[in-house]
């Protein structure tokens, strides 16, 4: 047999695994038509039906990984199914996600892994904004981000917290690569954009390549691109989605300080939770103004053997120096090992609030 046979033959069949594929997806997505159906069938004049499950994805993603055999990488198959999932559940209902904007942003980047681009991503200019595109409705969720692995907490977050009565229904991570970004006609750079964060994560590659280089803080990446766009010797920090959408030439690439530079952002919605089978719950708890405070919030996870997975401290808005801590730990509220820790914690705060508990990122 010649190569031509052979290869014609290999093709023949690739059209033949494409259209049973092609069938089985349609099958799919006929079946989260049904499961549309049935909610609305049994739900109650009134209610509100929730078609995305973000416990059900996750569970599925697992699995999808469990089963993987290759040679495709498990999250390569994981992300053909989550896009899958995504168009599937567009038949249902079309989600709108606000995201701290504009386009081009890494939370825009983030949106689309966790929920696919069936997604409707309305940027919005600060994360104020996306929680209350949350809280009025007008978005079915928000993704903002929370912490960097170089910069640490993104103290916005957690702040709007305090006022929200808006859940944490996931988590999404992101590996972070920044490039300096130039017009293709730039000339020498004078002065530097990008959000404070970026110009933190790249602080070492500035002082060595441009020391005495202005860096201007602005509210996003993507403005950071915008402006240098408009602007001669400009430069910008920013991703390669926001170099293609500004037109602008990569002068430098993955100029991150550490190699292993991650974003985790947080799912922000109206309703809870259910258990996925592995999970995180996230609360806040106000301390009283004594000593042995954080022993007394940090002892009853000891107790209970709970392990957590951040803790943070934000002065609190009671007084002159107290405090409140935000506090991730492994587990789900309806555990039957969580929910004693609870009760102890909300005995030793001062105030105590639910954040969420959420399946933890699986891509």
């Amino acid at each position: 047999m010649s190569e031509a046979q052979e290869l014609d033959q290999l093709r023949q069949q690739i059209d033949s695994l494409d259209q049973q594929i092609q069938d089985l997806i349609n099958q799919r997505a006929q079946c989260a038509q049904q499961v549309a159906e049935v909610k609305q069938k049994y739900a109650s004049p009134g209610e509100l039906v929730v078609f995305y499950r973000p416990e059900r994805e996750a569970q599925v993603l697992r699995k999808v990984m469990e089963r993987n055999q290759g040679p495709l990488p498990d999250e390569a198959m994981a992300r053909l199914f989550r896009e899958i999932m995504s168009q599937c559940l567009a038949l249902e209902e079309p989600l709108q996600v606000a995201y701290l904007g504009p386009e081009g942003t890494f939370t825009q980047q983030a949106a689309v892994k966790h929920f696919g681009h069936a997604v409707q991503c309305r940027g919005q200019v600060s994360i104020a904004d996306v929680f209350r595109e949350v809280e009025s409705g007008a978005a079915n969720y928000g993704v903002v981000p929370v912490e960097n692995s170089t910069e640490g907490v993104v103290t916005h977050t957690l702040d709007s917290f305090f006022d929200s009565n808006l859940q944490i229904c996931g988590e999404v991570t992101l590996r972070i690569h920044h490039h300096l970004l130039v017009k293709a006609d730039a000339g020498p750079v004078e002065r530097i954009y990008s959000h404070a964060q970026s110009l933190g994560q790249c602080r070492r590659w500035l002082d060595q390549n441009y020391p005495n280089v202005e860096r201007i803080a602005v509210s996003s990446n993507a403005e950071a691109a915008r402006r240098a766009s408009k602007e001669a010797n400009a430069a910008a920090i920013a991703s390669e989605a926001a170099a293609e959408l500004y037109q602008l030439r990569i002068q430098a690439a993955n100029i991150e300080d550490r190699p292993d530079n991650t974003t985790r952002f947080l799912i922000i919605g109206r309703q809870a939770t259910t258990p996925s089978g592995d999970d995180k719950t996230s609360v806040l708890v106000s301390s009283r103004n004594q000593p042995g405070a954080l022993y007394q919030v940090l002892e009853p996870f000891h107790k209970a053997g709970i392990s957590l997975t951040r803790i943070e401290t934000r002065p609190a808005r009671s007084g002159t120096w107290n405090y409140v801590f935000f506090i991730d730990f492994e587990g789900h509220r309806h555990d039957a090992s969580i929910a004693p820790l609870i009760d102890d914690l909300r005995h030793v705060a001062l105030d105590f609030k639910w954040l969420g508990s959420y399946p933890k990122a699986v891509l």
